[in-house]
């Protein structure tokens, strides 16, 4: 695709006022910039979706350390060494 220059744009500038007249023109710019506004943010939003999921975000498991209770036996075994 060639590039446009300064004659082309120009051009097209007075081509476009001819076909819509001047009332109709900035309407048309108007709408024109809040379709490329809203397909960017789209296409942001996608780009922001698409690399949170490629890249996931590590997710720290918090652990707590549990003390269980000493018990002390109720009942005391005596070796057969000790009964004599």
């Amino acid at each position: 695709m060639p590039n446009l220059g300064f004659p082309e744009i120009m051009i097209i500038l007075v081509v476009a006022l001819l076909v819509f007249g001047p009332k109709k023109l900035p309407e048309l710019g108007k709408s024109l910039g809040n379709g490329i506004r809203e397909f960017r943010k789209s296409t942001q939003g996608l780009k922001d979706e698409l690399s949170g999921a490629a890249n996931p975000i590590p997710v720290h498991a918090s652990t707590t350390e549990v003390i269980a209770p000493v018990v002390q036996p109720a009942v005391t075994l005596e070796s057969p060494e000790h009964r004599a």
